[in-house]
């Protein structure tokens, strides 16, 4: 069932797949937020679910993503602005990134619906395009905001 397959990727540890396309979740038995729920809604839209994959912006802090505090600070940031997505059910946003942990979906402030195969370079870009502006306010280079970022999302993979 759709069930047992959201499941079965809630399941698998976060980390950045090597391959590409959602089917590299279950390749590489790991996933991201946007890999995991790209072949989620693409699984939902083959048997004709109302499932939505949602991405969306929120800044990460080592309160709402934790274990990335550290490499925040480290960066001379408390929080950075990160690009999140989940699926929607109606009115319900549902997180499958952390494996079998469950975490309310961070208060967004920018969001849209998107296609599966918009979880790569889309969402990156759209990512880059608020995190550039975000520093540009308030006074930041972007690319050491980038940075920060990174070492907060690699902060997260277990090893």
């Amino acid at each position: 069932t759709f069930r047992d397959a959201a499941r079965l990727v809630w399941d698998l540890p976060y980390g950045r797949p090597t391959h590409t396309g959602p089917e590299a979740v279950l390749r590489d038995r790991r996933g991201t937020c946007s890999s995991k729920h790209a072949l989620l809604a693409a699984l939902a839209a083959e048997v004709g679910l109302p499932v939505e994959l949602r991405l969306g912006l929120y800044m990460m802090d080592g309160t709402n993503t934790p274990r990335t505090g550290p490499a925040l600070r480290a960066h001379g940031f408390r929080a950075v602005p990160e690009a999140h997505c989940v699926l929607a059910v109606g009115d319900d946003l549902v997180d499958l990134t952390w494996p079998g942990v469950r975490r309310p979906v961070p208060p967004f402030s920018a969001e849209e619906t998107i296609r599966p195969e918009q979880a790569g370079a889309y969402k990156r870009a759209w990512h880059r395009g608020h995190l550039d502006a975000w520093a540009a306010a308030n006074g930041h280079d972007p690319d050491a905001v980038w940075a920060a970022r990174e070492a907060a999302i690699d902060a997260l993979v277990w090893r």
